[in-house]
């Protein structure tokens, strides 16, 4: 029994032989390395913003905001925006972690270290692809 809407061939080497030319093209090094930025990031803003709003908050300046709202957007940015566009947020990105973690390298900017690092080896990676 056939359904009027299911297509009229769906067995998978129907679907094989059409994607068996096409092969994927390879991700850059350095998308990995941003990717695990992003991730980093990702998880050390979740940190700060729970430490903002907890039972015993941190207090709110300069630093804990700017931790707080950019890291992984910017990130993100580096790790899909187009190229023109992704090395500019990876250098914005490397700005605001530094910054943010010289504000706060006694309190809970250490938590960015490795976001840091991840993102600045997929930095010079971009670096290295454009030229």
């Amino acid at each position: 029994m056939t359904t009027p809407n299911a297509p009229a061939d769906t067995s998978p080497a129907a679907t094989t032989a059409v994607t068996a030319g096409a092969r994927p093209v390879p991700a850059p090094p350095s998308r990995r390395w941003l990717l695990a930025a992003l991730l980093l990031a990702g998880a050390a803003q979740l940190i700060i913003i729970s430490a903002l709003v907890s039972a015993d908050p941190l207090a709110v300046t300069w630093w804990s905001l700017l931790l707080a709202i950019g890291p992984a957007p910017l990130a993100a940015a580096a790790a899909f925006a187009p190229a023109p566009v992704n090395g500019l947020a990876a250098l914005a990105d490397l700005l605001v972690l530094v910054a943010g973690i010289a504000g706060g390298i006694m309190h809970i900017g250490l938590f960015f270290v490795p976001a840091l690092v991840a993102l600045a080896v997929g930095s010079v990676g971009l670096w290295r692809e454009r030229t």
